[in-house]
């Protein structure tokens, strides 16, 4: 491997080690707390000795849940395998790397019924696919520009995935290993030597359903032709920001990314992921196609 590649690969890796914190996996989860009952959880990237074991540890029987198994990674081999019955947790070593593709722990996917966990940011698709094709049940974060991706996307215009329900703007802290470099602007310390990093753009991604998911989003602008431009290679208009969506519209609209935040199935059509569109001859920010039902 040249000298370049395992650089690449190296700081590839590292930023794949953000740990999702204890506040953030909570303000999440208590949106599902009646959808877990009978139900054997799998936590399987890293999370042996992270907050997500944490939390079903400490209400096991509050949930009602069947099993936890989280799993443990280690790049070199001898990833391990942890279990816990609501009493104890029992430890055993893999003959891999405890790699979430790994046969070992697609063994324990599909033996699982919902998959709770923080997957490697870089690797969302192929974990993502992988989910799907072993049809589970899952809670997992990464960031939002993932749902352009071309075989996510499908899964979030089908209503077969949409974002979860907390995280809907700003940015989120991470605990990161001890040798991660804190130089980006929001790294800190915490009271307890916690190494942290602020990361923009995450959200939860889930197929378990909440109620404010179905609250339609509240229309007051008016159209105008003057206000709202034509994309030169597709015919809708472009609507910025969401707030902005004229009422009762009666054509397609192209919206930010970040209308999944307040989309409702029940008040509209996702039609097309429009990746390059272009308006008076200058490329705008990719944008999701969609219309009034």
């Amino acid at each position: 491997m040249r000298r370049n590649d395992s650089l690449n690969k190296a700081i590839a890796n590292r930023r794949n080690e953000f740990f999702t914190q204890a506040d953030v996996i909570e303000d999440e989860l208590k949106h599902y707390t009646d959808q877990f009952k009978g139900l054997s959880v799998l936590c399987n990237c890293n999370d042996a000795d992270r907050e997500f074991a944490r939390y079903f540890e400490a209400r096991y029987k509050e949930l009602e849940l069947s099993g936890l198994v989280c799993t443990s990674y280690s790049p070199d081999g001898n990833g391990e395998i942890w279990s816990y019955n609501g009493e104890i947790w029992s430890v055993s070593g893999l003959s891999g790397n405890g790699g979430f593709d790994t046969p070992e722990c697609t063994s324990l996917l599909e033996a699982c019924d919902i998959v709770v966990t923080n997957p490697p940011f870089s690797l969302l698709s192929d974990f993502i696919s992988l989910l799907i094709r072993y049809n589970k049940k899952f809670i997992i974060i990464g960031n939002i520009n993932a749902v352009t991706y071309k075989n996510i996307f499908p899964l979030i215009k089908d209503n077969k995935m949409w974002l979860g329900a907390s995280i809907h703007s700003g940015d989120r802290a991470f605990s990161v290993p001890e040798d991660y470099p804190l130089e980006a602007t929001g790294c800190g310390v915490d009271d307890q030597g916690n190494r942290f990093i602020r990361v923009t753009g995450v959200r939860w991604f889930t197929n378990l359903d909440y109620p404010d998911r179905h609250r339609p989003i509240e229309i007051t602008s008016e159209y105008d032709s003057m206000l709202y431009p034509r994309y030169d290679n597709y015919d809708a208009i472009d609507v910025s920001r969401v707030r902005d969506i004229p009422k009762a519209y009666d054509g397609e609209l192209g919206v930010p990314v970040t209308f999944l935040d307040k989309y409702s199935p029940e008040q509209f059509k996702i039609i097309y992921e429009l990746d390059a569109p272009y308006i008076n001859g200058k490329r705008i920010y990719k944008r999701l196609i969609i219309r009034f039902l």
